[in-house]
């Protein structure tokens, strides 16, 4: 669900995997599994899965094919689709591979990874997650299987918000307010944390304005940023980047807990799972704030009109590698990560499970009914193929590092909109 600098298109990614003997799919993968002795190379990016998922898998799948081993490789999400079309078209190709359900189009179509259909109902079948089954499918074929959801939640400092004499916002020009408010009234400090980059945060702006990111006739795809309607909520945009914000002009939406521990953020507009970042304990990997538990709060960005506004569907779609060297290995370990026990985990800190029966596990706290409130309203990006390669390109964060940096929306909005119908109908 990140980008990179060098575009990457679709034509690209297929010529290089069909050169590489995969464009086709397959579902037998590239090689037989030995009897012992092999090493599942499991690629997950960032840090969103747990420490415990990860000891869960390893642990599980060793102890189910004794000689075998599984290594858990974690990859940066900033430059992994140049990254993902490199290693999945040589020869040293990962096993099971995690990739942003914004991404998985651009490697279904191009071949990328191994048939699941035989696999669908042993997975989870109807349980699985709908947007995510279909996100992961290509031209009627079942390619990568939902890993877990996450709408973007709101989680704020309760004492800031109180000191201002300001309640929890209920309409989106609220919440903008109160954070130009807070800002003025904390110095140094972020009313509403937004980096440059993040575009994912940018997009509720403008689908509450009534704009959409590009619509489809045929075959022909229009990007629409310079629409009315987008750029109303574009200019609202860069209202926050420049009078609510105080985060880096170029910087990205990369751990945000570290600014929201160090105490320079109020509001934070973040994946549901971050809570956990947050309040991780200080001997983890990567420490959290876990003494402001208290002071933590949660709410659903709220729309236009009131109640929950439209937000991007975040989360992320698992495969194994059609040039996997042990497909039938590589799918075993991806089974125990669909397993209810794993995916329990994941709900447990906050990850929306890949299974519709498992969102109880999500818990009855604030989280989890913030969560239930944002998901029923959140969106995706276009569903084109070539999508990734427009994330890849750096269009888009090199667009909201201009707006935040202060340069004028509609000029801009024109010049991306050029940009990005050329990417789709290439």
């Amino acid at each position: 669900m990140r980008k990179t600098t060098l575009a990457v298109t679709a034509l690209g990614l297929t010529a290089a995997l069909a050169l590489a003997g995969c464009a086709g799919g397959t579902s037998s993968g590239g090689s037989t599994d030995a009897a012992d002795g092999a090493d599942i190379r499991v690629w997950l990016n960032g840090t969103d899965t747990p420490d415990a998922a990860r000891e869960y898998l390893k642990t599980t799948f060793e102890s189910e094919h004794p000689g075998s081993t599984l290594t858990i490789e974690e990859q940066s999400w900033t430059g992994l689709v140049d990254k993902l079309t490199t290693n999945l078209s040589g020869s040293d190709s990962p096993d099971v591979v995690e990739v942003g359900n914004t991404q998985a189009a651009a490697f279904t179509s191009a071949g990328a990874f191994l048939d699941l259909s035989d696999k669908y109902e042993e997975l989870g079948g109807d349980d699985l997650l709908p947007g995510f089954v279909e996100a992961g499918s290509y031209d009627g074929t079942f390619y990568a299987a939902p890993y877990y959801s996450g709408a973007r939640l709101v989680f704020y400092k309760k004492d800031l918000l109180a000191n201002a004499g300001l309640t929890v916002p209920t309409t989106l020009d609220q919440y903008v307010s109160n954070g130009v408010a807070l800002a003025q009234a904390n110095p140094g400090v972020s009313g509403i944390y937004f980096p440059g980059q993040d575009w994912y945060n940018a997009l509720p702006y403008i689908w509450e304005a009534g704009g959409e990111i590009a619509t489809q006739d045929g075959d022909t795809w229009t990007s629409t940023f310079s629409s009315p309607e987008s750029i109303e909520g574009l200019k609202q945009v860069q209202e926050v980047m420049t009078k609510a914000s105080v985060a880096p002009k170029d910087g990205n939406e990369t751990d945000p807990q570290v600014p929201f521990c160090e105490g320079t953020v109020a509001n934070l507009s973040a994946p549901s799972w971050v809570k956990g970042s947050i309040l991780a304990p200080a001997d983890a990997d990567a420490p959290g704030c876990p003494d402001q538990e208290a002071n933590l709060g949660v709410y659903a960005l709220p729309g236009k009109d009131g109640g929950a506004a439209h937000v991007f569907a975040g989360g992320s779609n698992i495969a194994v590698a059609a040039k996997s060297a042990h497909p039938d290995l590589a799918t075993d370990a991806l089974e125990i990560m669909l397993s209810d026990d794993y995916q329990t985990i994941l709900g447990e800190n906050g990850l929306v499970p890949a299974k519709l029966s498992l969102a109880s596990t999500l818990g009855t706290d604030d989280v989890a009914k913030a969560i239930a409130e944002a998901a029923a309203n959140a969106k995706l990006t276009p569903a084109s193929p070539k999508w990734a390669d427009v994330e890849a390109s750096g269009a888009l964060t090199d667009f909201f590092v201009s707006i935040a940096e202060g340069g004028d929306v509609e000029q801009l909005a024109k010049a991306l909109d050029e940009k990005i119908d050329g990417i789709l109908n290439s």
